[in-house]
């Protein structure tokens, strides 16, 4: 298992002239703030807050018993690509009390990585709205919390996916899993945009 917090500083280069955003959302306690620390290339900036028996009341934490903390407005990280491709990632806070925030993260979003917890599939609804609603392009990555994974055909139909999304499954403590995830995000995005004039997208191969 990769370690979920890496303590490598890398700085960027000097030649990188061309920044592309992404957002990981979801449902609260999926996993969006473990898969952006787990995948940056340097120390992430985190906006977590213990959590308190008041918010309670607030936040549905019947089935994440074991979260302390959650984000209040967003992570970010950074993966470097090639030369001159930087990847901006930014974890979209999950508690209905924040869906305001997401309009803004939305703005300049080259492409979303929809992150799913399979136990609460209902809470992934309202990425995929507003994902739709601003015609991003974006992809739809199962979390692994152990037990039982459902078959893929009934995550597509519980969510009523486009065909043409696509959906895998992930580890998002896990560096490789979480890579390979914004590789098929890449990847959907230059197939999304072929023929068209888009942002230029390094080859998925050329990750770091």
């Amino acid at each position: 298992m990769d370690s979920a917090i890496s303590d490598v500083r890398t700085p960027l280069g000097a030649t990188a002239d061309n920044g592309l955003k992404i957002v990981v959302v979801g449902g609260f306690g999926v996993g969006k703030t473990t898969m952006v620390r787990s995948v940056s290339e340097i120390r992430p900036l985190n906006t977590e807050e213990t959590m308190t028996r008041a918010g309670e009341t607030v936040d549905d934490i019947s089935e994440i018993r074991g979260k302390t903390a959650t984000t209040v407005a967003f992570d970010f990280g950074r993966i470097t690509l090639d030369a001159r491709n930087v990847l901006y990632l930014f974890g979209a806070p999950g508690q209905e009390r924040f869906w305001f925030l997401w309009d803004r993260l939305f703005s300049g979003t080259l492409g979303a990585v929809v992150l799913v917890d399979t136990r609460r599939i209902d809470d992934s609804w309202y990425a995929i709205d507003r994902l739709e609603r601003h015609g991003t392009p974006f992809i739809v990555a199962c979390n692994d919390f152990g037990g039982a994974r459902h078959a893929h055909r009934d995550v597509r139909e519980a969510l009523d996916l486009d065909p043409q999304v696509p959906l895998l499954d992930c580890d998002a403590r896990s560096r490789e899993s979480s890579k390979q995830v914004l590789i098929t995000l890449v990847q959907h995005i230059k197939n999304r945009y072929a023929g068209q004039t888009a942002p230029a997208v390094a080859s998925p191969r050329e990750f770091v």
